[in-house]
């Protein structure tokens, strides 16, 4: 990279020398051979760069941030980490007047307003690119119906389907569920435009206290009060997460994501090598009390508070970075941050998750099982035939044969036996 914008460069400082001359533009034939000397000079470039390319020199052209994400310097991203009483850090919506209007990820006003309102706990999903079946929230309190907001944001696309499938209509309502269209979109990756409300719940919701974060395959059946009771307030916590039901070490986490082919290899492998550069060492039991580097992250229960606000920001600001796999940014982001201040995380156990949560598949899969079902052949019909069903005539058996005993037969049967000497004197 640092070559080709050396190469770059030289070719423009070549240009602008040769332009300057006097009689640069004197004449064709001067221009002609100002021309050739460009061109040669170019075709010298490009050899130069395709030999290192070979060589390996230049293997991926890594792009780094966001429009959206305001494309911080490296310099500016450390700096972030240095907590301070007061500080400005970047935090996604780098444009417009406040998020959602003109910034990306653009919000009508009147919805806008209506989150602004809402002051208490805020559910919140999101359905981007038609990725999921919506799920309706199940066992809630009428206390929660009436204090808790209910968030799922969609794209047009996802609008478009619900509108046919499930009936959505101009009230943008569909069972507890309060439909929000996002409109010019930040990203082209469907799933990294879902980690803006995942991770920016509260620039979102600037007035919510506290948030449930679920993923669009989710189906919230535990009231959300019970949910922050039972992992925040019980326990004095004010971020909470599950680990992951496998993998608790970073690097397993970026292998396991290349070999199921969740991201480009080389982008998490230039993300991994960036960490390790910083310190990064796969997780042991040195790393105790923290039980895990590699979150869930499918749930975020968390307190809006500056110290978990800032959390979230620095988060983001990695996946817009780096690669969108938020498990292999958290663990760096987080233990930055702890080193910093007395604050932890509630990494609970992915059962307990399992427990308030249940889990559906992606769209796409269910439409490739329906697509599987119905290549499968049903099985043949039964023959008829009165060979084959009807039964077979029964036979006698030949001379049957008495298994019983002498001493097995009827009581009026005679017994013969055989005179013995003396017995006649006895009758």
């Amino acid at each position: 990279m640092l070559l080709l914008l050396v190469a770059s460069a030289a070719v423009l400082s070549f240009i602008t020398v040769v332009s300057k001359g006097d009689d640069a533009s004197a004449n064709p034939d001067t221009r002609m051979a100002f021309a050739d000397q460009v061109q040669n000079f170019v075709d010298a470039i490009s050899l130069l760069l395709l030999h290192q390319l070979i060589r390996g020199a230049l293997v991926h052209v890594h792009v780094i941030g966001s429009v959206f994400g305001g494309y911080p310097s490296l310099l500016q991203r450390n700096e972030s980490f240095n907590i301070k009483e007061s500080m400005m850090v970047h935090c996604g919506f780098a444009k417009g007047k406040k998020p959602g209007q003109g910034t990306g990820f653009d919000i009508n006003d009147t919805d806008l307003l209506e989150m602004e309102g809402c002051d208490d706990v805020v559910v919140a999903s999101a359905i981007f690119g038609n990725y999921d079946i919506m799920q309706q929230p199940k066992n809630i309190s009428e206390y929660a119906k009436r204090n808790a907001c209910f968030y799922m944001f969609v794209d047009e696309q996802t609008e478009a389907y619900m509108k046919n499938s499930s009936g959505l209509d101009d009230t943008k309502r569909v069972g507890l569920w309060k439909i929000v269209v996002v409109r010019n979109l930040p990203y082209v990756d469907a799933r990294r435009n879902g980690k803006v409300p995942k991770l920016l719940l509260h620039r979102l919701f600037p007035n919510a206290r506290f948030s449930l974060w679920i993923d669009g395959k989710l189906e919230l059946v535990v009231d959300p009060y019970q949910v922050l009771e039972r992992f925040l307030w019980r326990k004095n916590y004010t971020f909470a997460i599950s680990r992951h039901y496998r993998r608790f070490d970073v690097f397993e986490e970026a292998e396991a994501n290349k070999a199921a082919g969740k991201y480009d290899n080389s982008s998490i492998d230039y993300q991994i090598k960036f960490y390790k550069k910083e310190g990064l060492t796969p997780y042991s039991s040195s790393k105790l009390p923290i039980t895990s580097d590699v979150p869930e992250g499918c749930v975020i229960i968390k307190e809006h508070i500056p110290i978990t606000n800032l959390f979230t920001c620095l988060w983001f600001n990695e996946v817009d970075r780096f690669t969108s796999r938020d498990q292999i940014s958290f663990s760096t982001v987080r233990d930055k941050i702890m080193s910093r201040v007395n604050w932890t995380i509630n990494m609970f156990m992915d059962c307990e998750r399992r427990n308030f949560v249940v889990q559906a598949y992606h769209r796409d899969l269910l439409e490739q099982r329906k697509s599987l079902a119905a290549l499968v052949r049903p099985p043949p019909p039964a023959l008829v035939n009165d060979r084959l069903t009807r039964a077979p005539p029964s036979r006698k058996l030949p001379g049957k044969i008495s298994m019983r005993r002498g001493r097995d037969k009827r009581p009026g049967s005679r017994r013969h036996h055989p005179r013995t000497a003396g017995a006649t004197g006895n009758r």
